[in-house]
């Protein structure tokens, strides 16, 4: 014979898990409800004086729940499961949580959750002769036969959103499979109970789409409906009420924001092999829409490509089939997640193709930039300077102005580095790149002191990076002291840009004596002819501060420009600081 334990037992049992509950109440368990404060109250007295820890809250529908607890959750369904079996509560008692409870009104004072608690009058007491439309629960628009009678006609999809939408609503936490078993049909209770319905089990034509609407409030917001585009072969889903058409741009059909949400989508279609799906691939990630922070996968025929940061998300999929490149992208604001996902999961699942394709030169007459890309903007860098290899492993010197404050650093795009150390002093900062690199040329530091008046060509991207390679710019040494007569730093009669700082500067031998320095800002202005460089001697001790040991150079004799031009575009590297 099934043993039932007592209820002080079970007190025994759960009191210890319910007390620790109490610092983060969370779980409960419903035994009613009542449309009056005076009733709740009666009725919690009856239930505390043979159950321990009765509590009673005001719930949103103007009715006053009757609980016990809290708990933790599975301890919640242990209560409820003997507490039935005992006949010390209702079987239709459930479990609840405290999203859905108000203010506390039993016992008589206490206020758990911090919501106020319910002291008389809170209102008037409704006489017998009032109206109780407004406190009873909302009648039903068929009966429980008859809503069963109309959730037979529905289609297995239209079951399965049903349990998707009480999931989402937190009433359901069970297999989406389109049965509605004791389980679902418990938690559709709990709905219409929240709800102010008369808790069935079974929703009536007018709840499923109640909840439904409920569900969907987010893309109907947005005005999600079809959309479909003939010339790129592509039908879906899209949120019509905050994007609209704007233009053809191969491989790309353009949608901009049509509200101040900021919401904006491509469709991407043209002919292609995994070469240009590759290709699709590293271009995506350039763009400013695809910031760099976030997850991103090429697998075989397709890829996918998450971006986060500058205020909005970005999601883009494609896929390669018979032939064709085929998906679409997605970018909204970065506060709006919970709405994003319904949109971007209503796109996806919606996503269909057909044999046309857009064509190669749609587009063509559109304004053209080297910084746009079929239309999109390129993603740029903050600031970029240069800098060069001052070991075989990779290791890189550069400006500090080059790393300062940078969410990432690059070589030439692409390549992550991190800041081994900084002379704050001297605005040098020692590179590390994230993997070890192979240099195609190292510097050759001088061990001779340069003379004044000696020719010297500093290697820098003058233009940062527009032009695609260092360029060389030639002066002399000034002075072998800086401008205040400091030690460390020379004074070089050179005309060079911002982007040339960080770049090091040759003697006539092709050997290093110095990293040219950015032209100071603060409270001077220097004619155009006049840079500064640090010293060799300065720039090694930081490199052996970082754990580098720099190569030294053999005095040898001049070599011919074109020499100093290879060696130059094997050491000089683009650093780029990222926002």
């Amino acid at each position: 014979m099934t043993r039932i334990l007592s209820a002080t037992l079970l007190f025994l049992m759960f009191g210890l898990r319910a007390a620790t509950a109490q610092q983060d109440p969370g779980v409960w368990v419903q035994v009613e409800a009542q449309p009056s404060l005076r009733e709740a109250r009666d009725r919690a007295q009856a239930y505390a004086n043979t159950l321990p820890d009765v509590n009673g809250f005001r719930l949103n529908s103007g009715w006053y729940a009757i609980v016990v607890g809290p708990y933790l959750r599975s301890d919640a369904e242990q209560v409820l499961r003997v507490y039935r079996a005992e006949g010390q509560i209702p079987s239709d008692s459930f479990v609840a949580f405290s999203n859905t409870l108000g203010q506390q009104f039993w016992p008589i004072g206490a206020n758990v959750l911090n919501r106020g608690a319910v002291t008389p009058p809170v209102e008037p007491e409704v006489q017998p002769e009032q109206n109780l439309t407004e406190i009873q629960p909302q009648s039903t628009d068929e009966t429980r036969s008859e809503a069963l009678q109309n959730e037979r006609l529905l289609t297995a999809q239209e079951r399965k959103d049903l349990q998707t939408a009480l999931q989402a609503a937190g009433f359901y936490n069970s297999t989406i499979d389109g049965a509605f078993g004791q389980g679902t049909r418990r938690s559709m209770g709990d709905w219409q109970r929240f709800n102010g319905y008369e808790p069935t089990g079974v929703l009536t034509t007018l709840q499923r789409q109640a909840l439904m609407e409920e569900y969907n409030a987010p893309l109907i917001s947005v005005g999600m409906a079809p959309y479909s585009d003939d010339q790129a072969g592509i039908a879906m889903d899209m949120p019509l009420g905050a994007i609209e058409f704007d233009q053809y741009k191969a491989p790309f059909v353009h949608f901009q924001s049509s509200t101040d949400l900021g919401a904006k989508a491509l469709l991407i279609s043209q002919d292609g092999t995994k070469s240009t799906l590759r290709a699709l691939y590293d271009v995506m990630q350039s763009l400013e829409i695809v910031p760099l922070n976030g997850p991103r996968e090429l697998k075989g025929d397709r890829f996918t490509l998450e971006g986060r940061g500058n205020g909005i998300v970005s999601y883009t999929q494609a896929k390669l089939q018979d032939g064709q490149i085929k998906g679409f992208t997605l970018v909204w604001p970065e506060n709006d997640e919970a709405r994003r996902i319904r949109v971007l999961a209503a796109m996806a699942s919606s996503f269909e193709t057909s044999e046309a394709v857009l064509d190669a030169s749609a587009g063509a007459d559109a304004e053209q930039r080297i910084d746009l890309v079929s239309g999109l903007q390129v993603r740029k860098p903050r600031l970029s300077r240069s800098g060069f290899f001052a070991d075989a492993s990779g290791t890189v010197l550069t400006v500090s102005e080059a790393a300062d404050s940078c969410t990432r650093i690059t070589l030439d795009g692409d390549q992550e580095v991190e800041v081994a150390w900084t002379d704050a002093d001297l605005g040098v900062s020692v590179l590390r790149p994230s993997q070890a690199l192979a240099p195609m040329s190292v510097a050759e530091f001088s061990a001779d002191r340069p003379r004044i008046q000696s020719e010297v060509a500093v290697s820098g991207y003058s233009y940062q990076g527009a032009l695609g390679a260092p360029t060389l710019t030639y002066g002399q040494i000034a002075d072998i002291r800086g401008l205040d007569g400091e030690e460390g730093v020379k004074r070089l009669a050179l005309s060079a840009q911002p982007g040339d700082a960080g770049g090091p500067v040759f003697n006539d031998s092709g050997n290093v004596v110095g990293m040219l320095l950015p032209t100071p800002s603060e409270g001077r202005t220097l004619p155009d002819s006049v840079s500064l460089s640090a010293s060799v001697e300065r720039l090694t001790d930081i490199l052996t501060q970082a754990g580098v040991s720099g190569q030294s150079g053999q005095a040898s004799a001049q070599i011919s420009p074109n020499e100093l031009n290879r060696r130059a575009a094997g050491m000089t590297v683009l650093v780029n600081c990222w926002d």
